[in-house]
């Protein structure tokens, strides 16, 4: 049986090319097990799954396997934040110390809720480097996060907040949230659960690891690092460059115990979920939001063009331009995704999810065979497959 002959799950008609796009991942792509989900203007016209979940005992990829998705959490953190948004509990372009007073130590009184965003606040990693016990202690880690100072003068740069910002957005979340809930409980709570998703950015005790897929490291050779900036290798490479510093507290995600970490947030990088969920929480934004009351103004903020710091959207991190708005990756000339209008989130690994309102597309891909480049070919061949079925070649450029 060849690997391509593992796939399951259907397209609609018209859509074969993306299923054709899925087999190849396979056949020539080096996929291990992965799942691929579209919605297109609200239905579901993709819902793919093949592969092996578990490659030490070669278990198959089920419909209903989930898989750590490392950064694409923090797109499903930024719905969680739109619909607050949405709710009226905060402004973009308020200060942060409005809702969290304690945040304006350290000079960080003027940073806006879209700047800390946009990776602009120079608080790219944990000055006081918590353990475990604290990050789980948010009381505590309010503390430690309201006494880190900006590494360079808020708005004027931009550097990855890989792991950092999901724990700001918790707690301004928690500050304005009339519940008082981390962005973990909010995200189940008032998106999850309503829609019905299999998406946890705080894994439960219940869901067996039978249903979780586990990763295969990626290659760390040369090809694998073929189209990353030099830069940005030798900063993967070196344990004391700031690239690696931004990363401390995603081992957390993991757990000696379990597959992965339960009933513990890493709200930037250790949601656990399906392809299908991703689609489905992006085709719903991207279709206006109706079913959870999203306001159309939200929803014209997130498709709004990125505001650039003082120095422009080279990230000091990646060491590539990238733009980032209100809590999601944009699309831009080296990462061509969707329309200008689009917004979403990629993960270390390949996995990627969007939403793209003037297509009205959500897409949704999830992986356990690692790679390592910046814009995957796998997952760029599944939507441009995607967009090629509903007649856009080239809805970036074209759009602009």
């Amino acid at each position: 049986m060849t690997k391509s002959s593992a796939i399951s799950g259907f397209v609609k008609p018209g859509f074969e090319d993306v299923q054709e796009a899925f087999a190849q991942n396979f056949e020539r792509r080096n996929e291990l097990g992965a799942a691929c989900c579209v919605y297109h203007q609200g239905e579901k016209v993709v819902d793919l799954w093949g592969g092996v979940r578990n490659e030490a005992t070669g278990e198959p990829w089920e419909e209903d396997t989930m898989v750590i998705v490392w950064s694409t959490t923090k797109g499903m953190a930024g719905l969680a934040m739109a619909l607050a948004h949405s709710r009226g509990l905060f402004d973009y372009d308020e200060r942060v110390s409005k809702y969290w007073p304690e945040f304006a130590q350290q000079g960080k009184d003027k940073i806006t809720i879209r700047e800390l965003l946009a990776h602009q606040a120079g608080l790219f990693y944990f000055e006081e480097q918590g353990d475990r016990d604290i990050l789980a202690d948010l009381d505590r880690l309010a503390v430690v996060l309201a006494r880190q100072k900006p590494a360079w003068e808020p708005g004027t740069q931009q550097g990855y907040h890989a792991i950092t910002l999901g724990y700001f957005q918790s707690e301004i979340l928690r500050r304005v949230d009339p519940k008082g809930r981390s962005i973990g409980q909010y995200f189940q709570d008032e998106i999850a659960t309503p829609l019905g998703l299999d998406f946890y950015i705080r894994l439960p005790e219940e869901i067996p690891d039978t249903r979780l897929a586990t990763l295969r490291a990626a290659n760390v050779g040369f090809s694998a690092m073929r189209g990353m900036p030099v830069s940005l290798v030798l900063a993967v490479m070196n344990p004391r460059s700031a690239f690696r510093r931004a990363l401390l507290g995603s081992e957390h995600s993991l757990d000696k115990d379990h597959v992965y970490a339960r009933n513990f947030e890493v709200p930037s990088g250790g949601g656990v979920g399906t392809a299908r969920a991703l689609a489905h929480a992006y085709s719903v934004f991207a279709t206006g939001g109706k079913e959870l009351g999203l306001r159309e103004e939200t929803l014209r903020q997130l498709m709004t063009p990125p505001v650039a710091p003082l120095h422009g959207f080279r990230d000091r991190l990646l060491k590539v331009e990238i733009p980032f708005s209100l809590g999601f990756m944009k699309p831009s000339p080296k990462n061509p995704y969707g329309s200008p209008s689009s917004f979403g989130m990629a993960g270390t690994g390949g996995s990627f999810g969007f939403a793209d309102p003037q297509a009205e597309i959500g897409y949704g891909y999830v992986l356990n065979g690692m790679g390592t480049a910046l814009t995957d070919p796998r997952n760029v061949a599944l939507h441009t497959a995607m967009y090629r079925s509903i007649g856009e070649t080239d809805p970036y450029h074209r759009a602009r």
